[in-house]
């Protein structure tokens, strides 16, 4: 096996699927260090039958020591997945999340489900997974079964819906993103969970940027948008210009798109309901590639910068 994932070239680590045997060491010295020794776990529940016969992905620091685990089983679920202490919040997770699913794609699985630890249940919400039925104890530890369509792309029908499309977009991306809105979409782009999702993306400290390509500049600064307010206090990270072009302001469209192949598009602006992939790689370049051909006739908002942003 031993393919490597596609890597951010600026991340300290890299995640590769490897075989069991040769990988035995490794896969040992963290899902040991994670289960066995913090949580408790009882060492003959760590390792089952069922490992020989599964996919397999590694997160190694670039000095080749082991940070990370998760693998994928033959009835296409996701588990083991475990960090290093001292390598937590730092992608590795979302990375290795990612290479997993990606190996369930290759092999044409509709669906992948997983029984997250209660404590990481927001961190699969962001990555596009669903819970389902009751919580229950697995090795004496709250769990959540939970799952997620991995077949093309998902229908948005409504505000909440949208909501969690953008808050798992952000929350997937490695350091870019593009924003095209008509006026930041008063319901969407001030919603708290979309404030707080931005905030943590802007906070991230991996040199992260927001390009956002507005249509009307002035209404989301009338109505003191509270993303506005956010953008002034991290005015490095969130980045804003105005189409000037008219057959740009007469685009009915609007969409989110990240660096890692998520996006969110929306064929009538002012409206929620779309389309959403949080790993479609190739629309996510051909919007990125709209983005950027708009962005370099556009004009910056120099109002905002008045503002100090």
């Amino acid at each position: 096996m031993n393919a490597a994932m596609e890597s951010d070239p600026t991340q300290p680590f890299r995640v590769d699927a490897v075989d069991y045997e040769p990988a035995l060491d490794a896969l040992r010295a963290v899902r040991e260090t994670v289960f066995v020794e913090e949580q408790q776990v009882p060492l003959e529940l760590e390792w089952d039958e069922l490992d020989p016969r599964c996919v397999h992905v590694l997160a190694r620091a670039l000095d080749g020591t082991p940070i990370g685990t998760g693998r994928l089983t033959p009835e296409h679920k996701i588990g083991r997945m475990a960090v290093l202490r001292e390598w937590r919040g730092k992608g590795v997770g979302d990375a290795m999340l990612l290479a997993l699913i990606e190996q369930a794609r290759r092999r044409g699985w509709r669906e992948v489900s997983l029984h997250a630890q209660a404590s990481a249940i927001d961190f699969y919400l962001r990555h596009g997974f669903a819970p389902y039925g009751e919580r229950f104890e697995e090795a004496g530890i709250e769990h959540q079964s939970m799952r997620r369509t991995i077949s093309g792309p998902t229908a948005i029908d409504d505000r909440d819906a949208a909501i969690r499309t953008v808050v798992d977009i952000l929350g997937a991306a490695r350091r870019h993103a593009w924003l095209y809105t008509r006026d930041l979409d008063p319901g969407l782009f001030d919603a708290p969970p979309v404030i707080e999702a931005l905030r943590r993306f802007g906070t991230a400290g991996r040199g992260n940027e927001l390009r956002v390509l507005l249509q009307d500049a002035g209404t989301p600064q009338r109505g003191h948008s509270p993303f506005l307010a956010l953008a002034q206090r991290l005015p490095s990270v969130f980045a804003f210009r105005e189409v000037e072009d008219p057959v740009d302001r007469a685009y009915p469209s609007a969409y989110l798109a990240n660096d890692l192949g998520g996006y969110y598009f929306r064929t009538l602006g002012h409206r929620f309901d779309g389309e959403a992939d949080l790993h479609a790689p190739g629309r996510a370049r051909q919007l990125r590639g709209a983005f950027m051909a708009v962005w370099e006739r556009a004009r910056p908002v120099s109002e905002y910068r008045a503002l100090g942003i």
